[in-house]
């Protein structure tokens, strides 16, 4: 076996570096792998907090705020008179479901009664035509009988 060198660092592109080292004596070849060269590499910059939007508190009499207020008073409204009409299409749409459901129960007991009738009228009728039906060796010793 070969010694191998210490592993080298060489910099790469977008703050990455490659790190290298010799390949084994099995011969194998050695694959480059990145690793961030900084303590912070790469990632998102962090969202702006939303208290940094507000820099001093508003003044309760302000055109300002009552405007804010206002809106916010709006879109309470809306928001809430959105989730009352979402319940009640929900309630409505159940409704409908269930009469629905009822309705093909319905005809699922309706159709079960026909099946069950036409299933007696062809085991009766299979009945009758076994018992019209007589046997080969019946016939022809009847026919023997008939003309003697």
């Amino acid at each position: 076996m070969s010694k191998s060198s210490p592993a080298s660092s060489a910099p790469g592109v977008n703050g990455l570096s490659a790190i290298h080292s010799q390949a084994h004596a099995s011969g194998l070849q050695q694959v480059p792998q990145l690793v961030p060269a900084g303590p912070g590499g790469g990632g998102k910059a962090a969202p702006p907090s939303k208290q940094s939007k507000k820099s001093s508190p508003m003044d309760r009499n302000s055109d300002e705020y009552r405007q804010r207020r206002e809106r916010n008073n709006m879109a309470v409204k809306k928001s809430r008179l959105k989730s009352k009409q979402k319940a009640q299409d929900t309630l409505q749409r159940v409704n409908q479901l269930k009469e629905e459901n009822e309705r093909l129960e319905a005809k699922i007991k309706l159709l079960t009664k026909e099946l069950s009738v036409l299933k007696d009228l062809f085991l009766e009728h299979a009945h009758n035509l076994a018992d019209n039906v007589q046997p080969i060796s019946a016939e022809n010793s009847h026919a023997e009988n008939a003309g003697q």
